[in-house]
């Protein structure tokens, strides 16, 4: 099986051009082991769409499938433009929370960063949970995918590995959430770090800024319609947010090498 590693801000996945397999699930957990596989969040199979140009399907690193990733989107788009599966600079991805409207930024020929239409953010009213025995606000956004959005004094100073799991399997989310622990630097600033549901801590994760930036707006922190800098781990997203709660991302996308296993079985 060929795939190629490809990531948006240090979110990487591995990516396939075909149908997903059967045994999807402990392939997916086999080939991200850092130690024992590849290495990554994950897996990305894109394939024909019969309602968009292309269609994406991602699994996350613990097997599950994911709905939507930004990050993932991105590099989906420079995978189709890089590899000739289309000219086109603008195009459509159909995912699991909807198609998506991808603008690509071309640098010397290859897709170096895309803006992505990721549809309304659906900004729902606070809740507090009972989080490693003390109570902690957040505010639930949807983006495709659900979201807990902490804002806190300090992001550096969270500690992720403990909130971050505890957030993910709480009663309030049945299905899991993604936690995000937010740190507003200013109006045009944020900075975040990331517990993603299915794959833990990650460098970025684009759902995930989109969510917070949107948060963000509601609660006064920053404005409608201006371009909003969340630093990650692995990099910065550029997010706007419109009155209608739609919103756009925009960052880099790039290829870290191609591979080959001949043991496709997990």
């Amino acid at each position: 099986m060929k795939f190629t590693k490809m990531h948006g801000l240090g979110n990487d996945y591995l990516y396939v051009y075909g149908e997903v397999p059967d045994n999807i699930a402990s392939l997916s957990q086999k080939l991200s082991d850092r130690h024992f596989g590849a290495g990554s969040d994950g897996m990305i199979y894109i394939s024909p769409s019969a309602v968009a140009d292309f269609k994406m399907r991602i699994f996350n690193a613990d097997g599950s499938e994911a709905m939507m990733c930004g990050n993932g989107i991105r590099c989906v788009g420079k995978y189709v433009y890089d590899k000739g599966y289309t000219d086109k600079t603008r195009l459509t991805v159909e995912t699991l929370s909807g198609v998506k409207d991808l603008t690509l930024r071309l640098r010397g020929g290859k897709a170096a960063a895309a803006s992505v239409g990721m549809g309304k953010a659906i900004v729902s009213s606070d809740l507090s949970l009972e989080i490693g025995g003390r109570m902690l606000g957040c505010t639930p956004v949807s983006v495709g995918n659900p979201h807990a959005v902490f804002f806190v004094e300090n992001a550096e100073s969270v500690p992720l590995t403990v909130w971050g799991p505890a957030v993910e399997r709480h009663p309030a989310f049945p299905g899991g959430v993604n936690a995000e622990f937010v740190q507003v630097i200013s109006p045009t600033e944020l900075r975040m770090r990331v517990w993603e549901r299915g794959s833990g801590v990650t460098m970025a994760c684009g759902t995930g800024s989109c969510a917070s930036a949107a948060a963000a707006v509601a609660k006064g922190y920053c404005q409608y319609g201006a371009s909003v800098a969340v630093h990650l781990d692995g990099g910065t997203l550029e997010i706007s947010v419109a009155r209608d709660g739609s919103v756009t991302m925009t960052g880099p996308a790039a290829t870290v090498y191609e591979g080959e296993t001949s043991d496709a079985e997990a």
